[in-house]
């Protein structure tokens, strides 16, 4: 897959969520926090990555874009408050496998929907340009984008208003948990 076309990039990237969710559950202990850090980064990225560049021009340029948009929000929306539960569970607890069961079954039926509702016509409304340009302002947003979930930020405008400092204070978090030697997410 080509990581200069936006289609192919988040594609690309829903693979990777779908290996993640398979790391988490094959392992255990310390491993398991640290793989699910990874996880709850990556989703967290991604989703604001596509609430900031995708979505808005989903919504202006395709035939009910606004109906294809809302109701992939909507589902972002039920996975961020998922994981964030999860975010703040130690990955050893008890109810944990079952709650990241959840989220994955959220995640995978929010991802089918995105490549079928909003991807599909996006590629075929769409130059390559256009998909190579958006491509860019994904890498963009996902550098700056606030690495823990935050459920009920889904806007690009809130996502520019929140997400820097909501970034900022994430990684700072990030690292803080890092020098005391704690994972990311989760109690640790």
């Amino acid at each position: 897959m080509r990581e200069n076309d936006v289609i192919d990039l988040l594609i690309q990237q829903h693979a990777l969520i779908r290996e993640l969710f398979d790391e988490v559950d094959r392992c255990r202990g310390k491993e398991r926090k640290e793989a699910f850090s990874r996880l709850a980064r990556l989703l967290a990225v991604h989703e604001t990555a596509e609430e900031e560049i995708v979505h808005p021009f989903a919504r202006r340029k395709l035939v009910g874009g606004d109906a294809i948009v809302d109701n992939r929000l909507q589902e972002e929306e039920e996975a961020k408050e998922l994981l964030s539960r999860l975010d703040e569970m130690d990955a050893t607890a008890p109810g944990f496998t079952q709650e990241l069961e959840r989220l994955r079954a959220a995640v995978f039926a929010h991802a089918a929907a995105e490549e079928r509702y909003e991807f599909s016509e996006l590629k075929a409304c769409t130059s390559e340009g256009q998909r190579r340009a958006m491509a860019v302002g994904v890498k963009a947003a996902e550098a700056v984008a606030p690495t823990h979930p935050h459920p009920g930020v889904t806007s690009p405008a809130e996502n520019i208003l929140m997400g820097t400092p909501l970034a900022i204070m994430d990684r700072a978090r990030d690292l803080i948990r890092k020098a005391m030697g704690k994972p990311e997410s989760g109690e640790g």
